[in-house]
């Protein structure tokens, strides 16, 4: 389905629909019983429409994935208007959303449920039959479908690693890692986590994977050239990122003990606790080095001091304020979950200069430079 918007002619409209329906092999049982064998190749997935005669994406974007309306806005960042939107079709409650390191391909994470509430109670199995998940793979240029598969379990999100390969977690008790070719969506190899993994991210410097295990209270840190184990650390009460900053960072937003741990990436040990009193959706290093940490409860973002649990101030978005993105060194973007908006923030002057309106419940961002 194409939604269109009423731009310039030079705003072209980017649409795809996907259908991400495919039945469960007997290898598929299998990993949903806890096993999971590396070899299996998914089954391609039928029926998919394909994104013909649709305009390139020749400018700067960031991509919006609305969980509410199963879609993606396509913002134009250099004129901070939606270019365009891409449907999703038989993909409930997308969720985030990671760019591949040429920049070529978006991959899309899809747990099949409302995560827009929280993460409490979502541990995949729950002593019942788990809820499937989908990663899709699309062109980051057209917006078309390259490959999608399901996964025994939902999944929190879907990134790709230094290696090329994608990494999606299963969210589970207990929990795993599948790591994923990035062409075939293939299973290349599955690593036990702690219960019921959310987010996985990766180092800076690409060494490590870190796992926040949102039933364990725990961080599960992993190599990524060896895909081995390297430090379970423990953190705060309900962790869903460890969300990674140049600085070597990683800033682990603990939800329901409304804090934030920040763990040294080299050395592997938490080495400042944030008690912020509120409950953390996001977090984020910013271009003049501030931290960000968006205040879902009170829709705002409050800007920390990177490296002490000092609050510089704070800015007022809209309700349900989530996902955190920059776009260059000047602008910053914020999801609002409960406004369907993305606000626009000037990060010199930490005023928002102006909202967009996007897809319902917008959830997580990738930008992507033209």
């Amino acid at each position: 389905m194409i939604v269109r918007q009423p731009l310039s002619a030079a705003l072209l409209l980017l649409a795809a629909s996907f259908l991400a329906c495919s039945e469960h092999d007997a290898s598929h049982g299998a990993a949903a019983d806890g096993g999971h064998d590396p070899s299996h190749t998914p089954t391609p997935v039928t029926g998919e429409a394909s994104s013909t005669g649709i305009a390139a994406v020749t400018f700067d974007a960031l991509y919006v994935v609305n969980g509410g309306d199963n879609s993606i806005s396509v913002i134009n960042t250099e004129t901070n208007e939606v270019a365009g939107t891409i449907a999703l079709k038989n993909a409930a409650f997308p969720h985030h959303v990671y760019l591949s390191p040429d920049r070529s391909k978006l991959a899309l994470a899809v747990p099949g449920i409302d995560l827009s509430a929280g993460h409490g109670g979502h541990g995949g199995h729950g002593g019942g039959t788990p809820t499937p998940g989908i990663v899709m793979l699309l062109d980051a240029t057209t917006g078309a479908t390259l490959k999608s598969r399901t996964l025994p379990t939902m999944n929190h999100n879907a990134a790709f690693a230094p290696s090329g390969e994608i990494w999606t977690t299963q969210m589970a008790e207990p929990g795993k890692v599948l790591t994923l070719d990035a062409t075939t969506l293939a299973d290349t190899s599955s690593i036990d986590v702690g219960a019921a993994p959310a987010e996985v991210t990766f180092s800076a410097d690409g060494k490590y994977a870190f796992v926040a295990n949102g039933s364990a209270d725990s961080v599960t840190v992993i190599d990524t050239n060896t895909k081995a184990v390297t430090k379970t650390i423990a953190v705060g009460d309900g962790p869903v990122g460890a969300w990674q900053g140049s600085n070597g960072i990683a800033y682990v937003d603990n939800e329901a003990g409304k804090t934030l741990s920040a763990i040294d990436t080299k050395t592997l040990d938490v080495k400042l606790t944030y008690n912020l009193g509120f409950t953390p959706a996001y977090a984020a290093l910013a271009p003049d080095g501030s931290l960000w940490i968006t205040d879902t409860d009170n829709g705002k973002v409050v800007v920390n001091l990177a490296d002490a649990d000092t609050k510089q101030g704070e800015i007022v978005t809209a309700a349900g304020a989530h996902a955190i993105a920059f776009g260059g060194t000047k602008t910053g973007y914020i999801t609002n979950q409960e406004a369907n908006t993305v606000s626009v923030i000037d990060v010199a002057t930490r005023q928002v200069t102006k909202t967009i309106p996007v897809g319902k419940k917008p959830n997580g961002m990738a930008w992507r430079q033209k």
